[in-house]
């Protein structure tokens, strides 16, 4: 299958990236300060655990994010969202992971999570992606759909950062 977009791996170059004719997201949450924060949060967005802690289902054909890599992503049992891994980075200051679309998914575009360690410490986690309707039910939600996309992006961070966390209820 290939990718229902051109620009594939355009996140990787620039998080800001947004195509003509795609709608943008970037949400940057602070996750904590450290590097066992760090080390944790890499481990949790690059191993899946972030999204199923979400509550969406995840489907992959392996167990850690890595280029090439196939993902579905389930929401509720009802939509079904097929995506390929495009970019994955392991360094000591940065890891995460974006995948693009592929048919069947009600978007059409990329999306990245990437953790990040700044010269103060301070751990955030960047959710970015472009996208547009693929679906006549994405398209029919409108900017309601954009609006789920911000919702989900910030409980992404939230989620992350009690993940993180010694409290186990954090989230």
């Amino acid at each position: 299958m290939s990718f229902t977009y051109e620009a594939v791996g355009a996140t990787l170059q620039d998080l800001a990236a947004c195509p003509p004719g795609f709608h943008p997201l970037h949400v940057r949450t602070r996750i904590g300060e450290g590097a066992e924060v760090f080390h944790k949060a890499a481990e949790a967005v690059l191993t899946w655990e972030l999204h199923r802690a979400l509550g969406v289902g995840i489907e992959a054909s392996a167990d850690r994010a890595a280029t090439g890599v196939d993902v579905t992503v389930s929401l509720a049992g009802l939509i079904k969202a097929p995506c390929r891994i495009v970019w994955t980075v392991e360094e000591s200051r940065r890891a995460g992971w974006a995948y693009g679309t592929l048919p069947g998914h009600p978007e059409s575009g990329e999306e990245a999570f990437l953790v990040t360690r700044t010269g103060d410490g301070t751990v955030w986690l960047t959710v970015a992606a472009f996208s547009r309707p693929a679906k006549w039910y994405a398209r029919a939600g409108g900017p309601a759909t954009r609006g789920l996309q911000q919702a989900y992006a910030r409980r992404c961070g939230k989620v992350l950062r009690g993940l993180c966390a010694d409290e186990p209820d954090a989230f």
